[in-house]
């Protein structure tokens, strides 16, 4: 590895690269990075860079909490160590490159805080039994100043075209392909879409995404926000999470058979457990409501796009392997290694005890009545603090994804927020949020 961090370095340092991000997320989904010089680089892959434990239980608002026995004093060192074969040069920010990171103890193991290495023994569970995931998110934003519409119109672009332009120029030089890019329904919204991939690779393309993004809206004088609920009046930003497994070179989506419909199952199950990770923030809570695409209420349906669990048909025209599940209550708040390790097992867990799901709905419960909802066992998701953390500790096949030192440290930083927020207005909490992913 230091060999060829050292090779990756002397380019680099050719093509005017000075330093390098070393990147991760935190329990609140927001990118954190320490930057070393170029000719640190090979060094780092060996050794690591020096990093308090303690970015465990930052809550959103940088404040660290205590409240986690594991972490309750600031004594604790781990170590950040590169990923050099996911090493970009940063098309956008050309003195710099980027590259995601382990984080690991001071005895070179895994440390029990690092979501890279949660979702890393999901995958390797999933290769044991036979079967690949495939992930890709479509990421949703809003632009200051943007776009007047019309939704979805080339029109609203217009104004919006060099920083178009640089993301589909950028995006490209980092190595990230998009499957499309338009103007959104809200004001002033933009969506992409990153084409699928093994896990790991999405949850870096995630963050990697974000840089690529930000730059780009600074260099043309824009600012971009990605939380869930920049305001009050608009629908909000999700970051839809779309997987699919094979076994065999089968898409076990397409149809679905038997393993495919538990897969579906398995989600719909563990869904309040899962959206206490995948949505997890005040912000995310303000944005769940009916009628937004945000999937307030527990169902699946057929490209039923207010279902939070939206399967997505394979087709004569784009082939049956293209089928898959959309997960709507996801947002830019969720860390993406945890996100998708939390999805990964609940979809295994589905099929390995053959979770067999209700029928399809193809409507929009928020409108039915409360009588209508009950007789379809339709409940709502849960929508509060509170509501997320008990349905995280009833579910032990979501919450013991985590281990019992991340565990604590998140449910931590997600009380660490709810009791900021108690004090706060709607207004206060979503100008809070607003520029933080």
């Amino acid at each position: 590895m230091a060999k060829a961090a050292s090779a990756a370095a002397k380019d680099l340092a050719a093509a005017g690269v000075g330093g390098v991000h070393l990147a991760w997320a935190d329990n609140n989904g927001i990118p954190r990075s320490r930057v070393v010089p170029i000719a640190g680089l090979a060094d780092a892959a060996v050794r690591g860079v020096g990093a308090t434990t303690l970015f465990a239980v930052f809550d959103s608002h940088d404040m660290i909490t205590y409240a986690h026995a594991g972490l309750s004093t600031p004594s604790g060192d781990h170590r950040l160590v590169p990923v050099v074969e996911r090493l970009r040069r940063l098309t956008g920010q050309p003195a710099f490159a980027w590259v995601p990171v382990w984080q690991r103890t001071v005895a070179d193991e895994p440390s029990p805080y690092c979501p890279r290495a949660v979702l890393q023994r999901q995958v390797d569970e999933a290769a044991r039994r036979g079967l690949e995931f495939r992930a890709g998110y479509e990421m949703e934003f809003t632009v200051t100043p943007g776009h007047p519409g019309p939704a979805y119109s080339p029109h609203a672009l217009i104004g919006l075209d060099g920083f178009v332009a640089a993301i589909l120029h950028d995006f490209a030089g980092n190595g990230l392909q998009i499957g499309q890019l338009h103007a959104e329904y809200g004001p002033a919204q933009l969506e992409l879409s990153l084409a699928a991939t093994d896990p790991l690779s999405a949850a870096d393309d995630q963050l990697l995404a974000r840089q690529t993004i930000h730059a780009a809206a600074h260099a043309h004088g824009l600012r971009v926000s990605f939380s869930p609920l920049p305001d009050l009046t608009g629908a909000g930003n999700g970051w839809h999470l779309h997987t699919s497994v094979r076994s065999n070179g089968k898409n076990l989506l397409a149809g679905p058979g038997q393993e495919g419909a538990a897969y579906i199952g398995g989600l719909l199950r563990d869904l309040p457990a899962l959206t206490a990770i995948t949505a997890p923030s005040v912000a995310s809570a303000m944005r769940q409501r009916p009628g937004y695409y945000t999937g307030a209420y527990g169902f699946w349906g057929v490209e039923n796009r207010e279902a939070p669990l939206r399967y997505v048909l394979g087709s004569e025209l784009l082939g049956q392997g293209h089928a898959n599940v959309e997960l709507k209550a996801s947002d830019a708040s969720a860390n993406p290694y945890l996100a998708l390790a939390v999805v990964l097992a609940s979809a295994m867990a589905g099929i390995e005890d053959g979770v067999v799901p209700p029928e399809p709905i193809s409507q929009d419960p928020g409108t039915w009545s409360e009588a209508e909802r009950e007789a379809r066992g339709v409940r709502p998701l849960p929508a509060n603090h509170a509501e997320k953390d008990e349905a995280l500790r009833a579910s032990p096949r979501v919450s013991g994804v985590l281990g019992e030192e991340l565990l604590g440290a998140f449910r931590a930083v997600r009380a660490s927020d709810a009791a900021w927020a108690a004090e706060r207005t709607p207004e206060e909490i979503l100008d809070a949020h607003r520029w933080r992913y």
